[in-house]
């Protein structure tokens, strides 16, 4: 399908809510739910510094969407994200049926970027979605916005 100009903006806001992740001490990650008619349904951003690292925003999207919409709105629904989920992520939104992902930031890109920073490793290995959920459509990297997720994961690394 790839990304379109309607995408672009709101994996904008994704960017958003990951510069506001980072100021408030936290992984710079930031998602959307957006439904089939471009109406933004839930946000969240990354909030794992309070020490449970599930707390990633593409899980909350899931449990939100599992809570409050029928599987047919969930299917049609779009969810837009800083970064490429992992695979708890992916697992999570295959499993409550949400539709298509647009990333900003592959999960491969990222790897790159951290190990160059001196980062230290996951504990998961970063895998694409659709090795963990085959079925999803999936659009992404945006290279618009690469250079600017790059940095605030910069930042990140350099706060330590």
């Amino acid at each position: 399908m790839g990304i379109s100009e309607v995408d672009l903006a709101h994996l904008r806001r994704c960017v958003e809510l990951a510069r506001e992740a980072l100021e408030a001490g936290d992984e710079p990650f930031g998602s959307l739910l957006v439904s089939v008619e471009g109406t933004v349904l839930f946000e969240d951003r990354n909030r794992v510094a309070g020490g449970d690292q599930t707390r990633h925003p593409e899980f909350e999207i899931a449990r939100w969407a599992a809570a409050h919409l029928p599987l047919g709105q969930r299917a049609v629904a779009t969810v837009y994200t800083s970064g490429e989920h992992c695979p708890m992520c992916a697992a999570a939104h295959a499993w409550v049926g949400l539709g298509r992902i647009v990333y900003a930031l592959s999960s491969a890109q990222l790897g790159e970027w951290l190990r160059d920073l001196g980062t230290p490793l996951s504990p998961v290995t970063a895998l694409p979605i659709n090795t963990v959920a085959p079925g999803v459509p999936v659009d992404g990297p945006s290279l618009d916005l690469a250079p600017t997720v790059r940095e605030l994961h910069r930042i990140r690394a350099a706060r330590g």
